[in-house]
């Protein structure tokens, strides 16, 4: 595209960073960026496709990028600063880019605490079945082309961020307090999403059993409650959950919908799916289509990735927040209740794990042992709160702190034969291999 900007991205291996600077390349445009040399998994996409990755130095900044900024690079970062100091650079920050570049599809938003990716994937996994769909997901993968219509995009809360999308349709699966380093309290949070619904021109579909969500002024916007009760509007009824799969009844404003059967083991994937299925209502997709969707999906990166390694398990989980914490252990209880539960949780953000120190202390707590391991993200103490993986360890009797390196990965490898937990928003996926290496040693 001969007289289009550069796209240049601080911190390109960032999750959605990575898929965006991917589908830009693909409709063709040359995008480079910077990150950290150590691997992440998300740079495979950007090297496949020959996007070039410096690392951090302000004379890669060059006259005349559009340079796409990410969250965890505060405005006093070298690159930052030298980018909005270049009067040639046009600099936007990730969401602020999104926000307007996103205004020509019909787009879908997916907000909420928990459940964001997962749910994503899901919805972009049955829209794609009735038209041409593009999506960005938080687990680095994205797709875009020049015929898309529709668009499913992650869309997170964090420091209100959300609030540059106007979809057509948004999904909220709970208002469950998080970012606690800059909301203030359960009201402020509210108040993030009672400013973002306004943005949506067409309805709301929310979880119907979350308190924080029953509170929320919807300013007279559409919005419709999805969930297991009475009062829900798109109510699953009828519901066998199974270690093998899921069948449930769906009543729509009180009158039955149709039937599904899906391969999904866990009960917030049956909540994810009544989501979906509620935005596909709303826009006459024929259910037969819906189950089709829904059932070839085939899970997103880092959500409960299972894999077997010899008489072990390992699931690779994302969970960053104790309830996500709570549910990737039930559900590994019931997908695989004959084994040891091994937690590995490596955290992100001191101040999250300020507040919710006793909660992730029940939550890890329903593990069978659980190893901790200390902050290494460049952001995890930004906002100055100073504590180390001690304070939570000492909230939870028999937890060990373990080091992400060979005698971290050794003392597990000892645990085998067992199902091994590893949960964090981090890059705690290396600890896992090592551990494969080591019980292949024994």
């Amino acid at each position: 595209m001969t007289g289009t900007p550069v796209y240049y991205f601080i911190g390109i291996k960032g999750t959605g960073m990575s898929s965006l600077a991917c589908m830009l390349k693909d409709l063709g445009y040359e995008v480079c960026g910077s990150d950290l040399a150590k691997h992440f998994f998300t740079e495979d996409v950007l090297v496949e496709r020959n996007i070039p990755i410096y690392e951090f130095d302000p004379a890669n900044i060059k006259d005349g990028m559009h340079v796409i900024i990410g969250n965890a690079f505060l405005e006093d970062f070298p690159e930052v600063v030298a980018a909005r100091s270049n009067p040639t650079c046009i600099c936007e920050r990730y969401h602020e880019f999104l926000g307007t570049f996103l205004q020509k599809y019909r787009l879908v938003s997916i907000a909420g605490s928990h459940g964001k990716t997962t749910t994503t994937g899901m919805l972009a996994s049955v829209m794609k079945e009735f038209g041409e769909t593009g999506w960005l997901i938080g687990d680095g993968t994205g797709h875009l082309s020049q015929d898309t219509q529709y668009f499913c995009l992650e869309s997170c809360e964090f420091r209100r961020h959300f609030l540059a999308y106007h979809p057509e349709y948004a999904i909220i699966t709970n208002v469950e307090i998080d970012h606690v380093d800059y909301f203030k309290d359960e009201a402020d949070y509210r108040s993030a999403y009672e400013q973002f619904i306004p943005n949506v021109s067409k309805a709301v579909v929310i979880y119907g059993e979350d308190s924080q969500a029953r509170m929320l002024d919807f300013s007279g916007r559409k919005h419709y409650w999805y969930g297991l009760e009475e009062n829900d509007d798109i109510q699953a009824v009828n519901v066998e959950e199974t270690e093998n799969g899921m069948h449930f009844d769906v009543k729509f404003e009180g009158r039955m919908y149709a039937h599904f059967d899906l391969p999904f083991v866990g009960h917030h994937l049956l909540l994810n799916s009544l989501a979906v299925i509620g935005i596909c209502i709303l826009e006459g997709v024929d259910p037969s289509l819906i189950e089709k969707g829904l059932s070839s999906f085939q899970g997103v990166k880092r959500r409960f990735a299972v894999e077997k390694h010899g008489d072990s398990i390992f699931v690779d989980d994302y969970a960053h927040h104790p309830t996500e914490v709570a549910v990737t252990i039930d559900t590994a209880r019931r997908r695989f209740p004959n084994q040891k539960l091994i937690a590995i949780f490596k955290p992100h953000r001191a101040s999250r794990v300020l507040y919710f120190a006793d909660d992730f202390a029940s939550a890890l707590s329903k593990a069978d042992e659980v190893y901790l391991c200390e902050f290494t993200s460049i952001d995890d103490k930004q906002d100055g709160t100073d504590i180390d993986i001690t304070y939570l360890a000492d909230k939870i009797p028999g937890s060990q702190i373990l080091s992400e390196d060979r005698t971290g990965a050794k003392v597990l490898a000892e645990k085998a034969p067992a199902c091994y937990l590893f949960m964090s928003s981090k890059d705690i996926y290396g600890l896992a291999e090592q551990v494969k290496e080591e019980i292949d040693r024994k």
